[in-house]
């Protein structure tokens, strides 16, 4: 929060204080305040960027905080008489001030042990102490959305179907669609009751009727029996004569985040924070499972299928099914198992490999116990981590097959030039990211890339949103390779930043720090898909801004080629700016041009940052004789800049449009003749030069006149054609 000053009190005081602010009388129609004004989201028509603003804001109160008032709330009986208007606005202004000194209690952690010689000398670590935290654990932000939780709580508990139909009466596929409708009767419901408030005098004013409803109406909208819907909302319901007597400290078990519905004296029922009944949804039903013993062996295999199985599904919206394994085992002999993989996707000459664990981190690990935190990590997160490294080891080792359940062997690449290690964990994991920059010891194999730690919801969206292999394996690349440099609350901002502005570090810049609002646009993108608003599907920035330019077409044609070297070129091509992308399609687009009017062969070079670079050989001559030509120039272009790959590619005057590509990727070594063939031979132009040049090569050209036929055969007056 803002203005953050050292606090005064402790941490236990100040929670006192706001224990007994929570049990005022009245005090819930201060809480109904907090969650119109912070999670109720108004727009008119479609959903767009500035209607999220608020959302962002340092000011207002996230989940956790909002269900800490709860929380405290319910220890005693709840009074729902409406309080004076003064004494309204005095509990809202008093709660936001006690929430600001709390949050300022614990961050103070951070500073803990810090001198001014340890910060000046860069050796200060505030996460080397578990209990520093306990700030990003709590205060981290939503790493999935609320209809994630419904959509994949339903696919979670399939498995577990008649269990719950047993022992609850309902099943989580049940629960799911009331959600979703309790939500839908209150959008049907608001304007009702803003007219009815317009009505009344201001001091009669509350935001508690916005957030009840009736299980009668949702009955009514499903056509479902009152008595089914009543099991299902009276499982997330509060007991009357529940008093949430174990939370006493922030990190205590709040019994709100699993029964987050409340009963008012009406017989209405109140959803406060519908993120708070998804994710309840989402987790509860596991808790209810596990305590019959003889059902946990079921109810872990369940989880662990499900894992794998979702995992699965989504990278073969990607890579296609025929490129995606399942349960793979590498083995030395029939009779000897060397390692396990859940999930392999091969595509071209890379290689993912998966390794997925359904651990959470525990209630003990939340208050800030290093050995539960840290233990709580390595079960699910370097465990995992550890087995993928072994199983990246013997991808590369020659002697070990991989076979599928059904024995069937699976074939390899010939080089396998990348692997890609994600270790993914089926749960919301609050403060993955410092948990894994503080804990995860990783080794360096030859070939195998960083680790990409993340939750199932944030794979989710990754391929929502990246569903060409190319799109999805240039993000995963940067993703990993920048990952010491990035810094971010969970991995949707990082894939937010990437769809608006391009995932890209500069090597001088030590720590990119991105804000949560960088997932704006994701954010109105992955609920316009899935749930029917109106909004932009896709975010305005890498898939929608150079698309119908000449290099974006190139990668529409390559993206979804399984060939090594259309995957190294569209790295390529796809680490470019907007600006540079610009600017090289206005010369491929020029060269096509010159080509059209006088038929010769016209062409550029474009270097790149690491070293590569990339020529365009703009003629309609044969294949054979510009092949020959183009790649006779590459060759020579790779030694002069002693790169260790290039790339041609042939482009036809009309469109213009790829012919065929040149890939030349080798170490670079020093050649006599090679040496002599390229002294004279001058350096490739920066961008903005060539553009003059190629500008200039067409003032050179004898162009048709004014009213004559066009050069490139459309049949059209040159002016209404190339000469527009």
């Amino acid at each position: 929060m803002q203005n953050i000053n050292l606090p005064r009190r402790t941490e236990s005081e100040v929670f006192n204080e706001l224990s007994d602010l929570c049990r005022s009388p009245g005090f819930v129609h201060a809480v109904a305040y907090f969650c119109f004004r912070d999670n109720a989201i108004l727009y008119a028509d479609e959903l767009k960027a500035s209607d999220l603003e608020k959302t962002f804001s340092f000011s207002r109160f996230i989940r956790t905080e909002i269900n800490t008032l709860l929380g405290l709330m319910i220890k005693s009986e709840i009074n729902w008489a409406l309080p004076a208007s003064e004494t309204l606005h005095k509990y809202i202004n008093t709660s936001e001030q006690l929430l600001q000194e709390l949050h300022q209690c614990i961050s103070l952690e951070f500073f803990t042990g810090a001198s001014k010689e340890s910060i000046e000398s860069g050796l200060f670590n505030p996460f080397e102490r578990s209990t520093a935290l306990r700030e990003p654990i709590f205060y981290s932000g939503e790493a999935a959305y609320n209809f994630q939780y419904l959509d994949f709580g339903s696919r979670k508990y399939a498995a577990d179907k008649s269990w719950l139909q047993a022992n609850r009466g309902f099943t989580i596929d049940q629960a799911s669609l009331v959600a979703k409708v309790v939500d839908e009767i209150k959008v049907d419901d608001f304007d009702a009751v803003r007219k009815l408030m317009q009505k009344r005098h201001s001091d009669e004013w509350t935001m508690l009727p916005i957030f009840a409803f009736r299980s009668e109406a949702v009955a009514a909208k499903l056509s479902l029996s009152i008595e089914l819907v009543e099991k299902i909302l009276s499982a997330f319901a509060l007991d009357g004569t529940e008093c949430n007597a174990g939370f006493n400290s922030l990190h205590d078990f709040n019994i709100i985040t699993a029964t987050p519905l409340l009963r008012m004296p009406s017989g209405e029922l109140l959803s406060l924070q519908s993120y708070s009944l998804a994710e309840a949804i989402y987790e509860a039903p596991f808790y209810w499972m596990a305590q019959d013993k003889a059902y946990l062996p079921t109810l872990a295999k369940n989880r662990g299928d499900f894992t794998e199985n979702f995992i699965s599904d989504r990278l073969s919206l990607v890579f296609g099914a025929k490129n995606v394994y399942q349960n793979i085992g590498i083995i030395k002999t029939k009779a000897e198992t060397v390692s396990e993989i859940d999930v392999l996707v091969i595509w071209a000459n890379r290689v993912i490999v998966v390794q997925a664990k359904s651990k959470r981190l525990t209630l003990e690990a939340r208050k800030g116990n290093d050995q539960v935190i840290r233990d709580d990590f390595k079960k699910a997160v370097q465990v995992a981590y550890d087995q993928g490294v072994l199983s990246a080891k013997n991808l590369l080792d020659k002697r070990y097959k991989l076979v599928k359940k059904d024995g069937c062997e699976i074939v390899l690449p010939e080089y396998i030039k990348e692997i890609y290690l994600f270790c993914i964990v089926s749960d919301h994991y609050p403060a993955l990211s410092f948990q894994v920059s503080q804990f995860l010891r990783t080794q360096a194999i030859d070939r195998l890339q960083p680790p990409l730690i993340m939750d199932i919801f944030a794979l989710d969206a990754i391929t929502e949103m990246l569903q060409s292999p190319l799109q999805f394996l240039s993000y995963i690349n940067r993703r990993v390779n920048f990952d010491k440099q990035l810094m971010a609350s969970h991995e949707l901002t990082i894939l937010g930043f990437h769809l608006t502005n391009n995932l890209w570090v500069e090597p001088e810049i030590d720590v990119l720090l991105l804000g949560d609002d960088f997932t704006s646009g994701l954010d109105i993108s992955m609920t316009v898909r899935r749930t029917g608003i109106h909004g932009a599907i896709t975010p305005d920035g890498i898939l929608t801004r150079c698309v119908n330019t000449t290099v974006g077409r190139i990668v529409k044609e390559i993206e979804n080629r399984a060939d090594p070297a259309t995957v190294d070129l569209g790295f390529l091509l796809l680490g470019m700016s907007e600006q540079a992308v610009n600017k090289m399609s206005f010369v491929v687009d020029k060269l096509a041009e010159l080509t059209r009017i006088d038929g010769k062969v016209h062409d550029a070079t474009f270097p790149s940052a690491d070293g590569s670079g990339i020529t365009f050989h703009c003629t309609d001559e044969p294949a054979h004789v510009a092949g020959s030509r183009l790649n006779f120039y590459c060759e020579h272009r790779k030694y002069k800049e002693k790169a260790e790959k290039w790339f041609g590619l042939c482009m036809s005057s009309d469109g213009p449009n790829v012919r065929f590509g040149v890939s030349l990727s080798y170490p670079w070594t020093h050649d006599i003749i090679m040496e002599e063939n390229t002294r004279n031979m001058p350096a490739p132009m920066p961008t903005d030069q060539a553009i003059q040049e190629v500008i200039g090569r067409g003032k050179r050209t004898n162009r048709p006149g004014r009213n004559d036929p066009c050069s490139c055969g459309s049949g059209r007056k040159y002016k209404k054609c190339c000469g527009k």
